[in-house]
């Protein structure tokens, strides 16, 4: 699993520039009606101009299950992120293509979560991670709302030992915090280190990194 992952990359310039930074994962949003929505096409010039080392990942909302295989196969991607209402035996029609499933941690806490992820229990679904984002009823994510940390630290062991990925609100700022007190296998940032939707700061970004790097290494 990646540590550190910057979401919503648009163009090659700040593709290139995140993977300087030291974030081990990007995201490609396929999300048409996001913000930092982009198409196959920039996607792979994104793809081919990122260091192998880095982990390129794919976000969908709601997309069918042949869009989903057809771009994780095309582009050559390493995970396929799920942020929309996909139920659980939709991953079981990816074929086993490795997916970290999105969640909104609401008013119901970590109970929903739990038995979604019970009921993903086929050999078939190749589930590599959760990726718990802030409640917002109207949005699947990007709002730049932080989650609900403390809730999240103190039931976290209802999600059994699957990866957790730290995302909602999350800044430069607060990413050392947010580690310190959750203790998550890795972090996601989008807003939080952007200038405009779906255009990264160079400063943001590189201070993102550096924090969350150490926040990593005080947890380990």
């Amino acid at each position: 699993m990646f540590r550190v992952k910057i979401c919503g990359l648009t163009d090659l310039d700040d593709a290139r520039m995140v993977s300087a930074a030291g974030a081990d994962a990007l995201g490609l949003n396929f999300y048409p009606r996001s913000k930092r929505f982009i198409s196959l096409e920039t996607a792979a010039r994104i793809v081919e101009a990122t260091p192998a080392s880095v982990a390129r990942v794919g976000l969908f909302v709601n997309a069918t299950d042949d869009e989903v295989c057809t771009a994780y196969d095309h582009l050559g991607l390493d995970f396929i992120q799920l942020h929309g209402d996909e139920p659980p035996e939709y991953l079981l029609s990816l074929g086993g293509r490795p997916v970290i499933r999105a969640f909104r941690l609401g008013p119901g806490g970590l109970g929903p979560i739990r038995e979604y992820l019970a009921a993903c229990c086929d050999p078939g679904v190749n589930l590599q991670g959760i990726l718990i984002d802030a409640y917002d009823p109207d949005h699947y994510g990007g709002t730049g709302v932080v989650a609900d940390w403390e809730r999240l630290a103190a039931e976290r062991s209802q999600l059994g030992d699957l990866p957790l990925v730290l995302a909602g609100g999350l800044d430069e700022k607060n990413v050392g915090d947010a580690i310190s007190r959750v203790h998550p296998e890795a972090v996601d940032v989008a807003s939080g280190v952007e200038c405009a939707p779906g255009r990264k700061d160079a400063v943001r970004v590189g201070d993102f990194v550096r924090e969350a790097v150490r926040a990593f290494a005080r947890s380990d």
